[in-house]
Parts: C-alpha cells; sequence; structure tokens
C-alpha cells in the first residue's frame, strides 16, 4: 500500500496563511478539511441560503475528492456544521441528495459563527477508496 502523502489545494488564500490544505491523502484515507460555500468569484455562494451553500460546499468537496483520486461513493464521514440547527432540514436535503445511496455516517452540530458571517454552514469530509 502506497503510504504518500498527497496535498490538495483549492486556491484559497487561506491555505498558506494558517497552514491547511483543502484535502489530505494518506494511503486510501482522505479528509476534506472544513469546506465552506465559497463562490467561483471568491465571494459567499447562495447567501441567506442554507440549501444552496450546502450544494456548493459538497460541490468543492467533490473536486477535492476527485483530485485526490476518489469520488463522493468513496465517502464514510460528513459532518455538517450550521449556524442555525433549526435549518438542519434544508442541508439534509441537499445531503441526502448527493448521499443518499452512499449513506456515509453523519453529524450535524450547531456553531456559533464562521470566519465570514455570509456563511451558514461548513462540511468536513472523510472518505476511503479501495
Amino acid at each position: 500500500m502506497n503510504n504518500t502523502r498527497q496535498h490538495v489545494s483549492s486556491g484559497s488564500p487561506l491555505e498558506p496563511e494558517i497552514g491547511f490544505s483543502r484535502a489530505v491523502r494518506k494511503g486510501s484515507h482522505i479528509a476534506v478539511a472544513g469546506t465552506a460555500p465559497i463562490a467561483e468569484d471568491g465571494g459567499t455562494a447562495g447567501v441567506g441560503d442554507v440549501y444552496a451553500q450546502t450544494v456548493r460546499c459538497i460541490d468543492i468537496a467533490e473536486t477535492a475528492l476527485k483530485a485526490a483520486g476518489s469520488s463522493l461513493d468513496d465517502v464514510v464521514r460528513t459532518r455538517i456544521m450550521l449556524t442555525d440547527i433549526t435549518t438542519w432540514k434544508e442541508a439534509a436535503r441537499a445531503h441526502g441528495e448527493r448521499f443518499g445511496a452512499v449513506r456515509p455516517v453523519t453529524t450535524f452540530v450547531e456553531v456559533s459563527r464562521f470566519i465570514d458571517p455570509d456563511w451558514l454552514v461548513e462540511i468536513e469530509v472523510d472518505a476511503v477508496t479501495d
């Protein structure tokens, strides 16, 4: 088994500042960092819309997984962090649309805030490849 460490960048300017990668693959394990709803232009996607922001977070995580040689089918755990836990059903709908057949373990938690006050959700993803 190859245990080479692979770092995946999303191009975020925060990565070198904080010292993190969007994803890291070590052997068959891939961890995707807390992924915020950052739009293509660098702003916030879906301002005020938990569902749209969750979709964007999953899209970003999926891109990182692909860069690490994986896919959503390999996901074994997701963590969904919300600034308002009463909106969990909106996030769950987006999660179910993408992971309904995969059915990873998942956790929903409420947090007080994120770096950007427009972010309503962040998602972490763990995957294991064959």
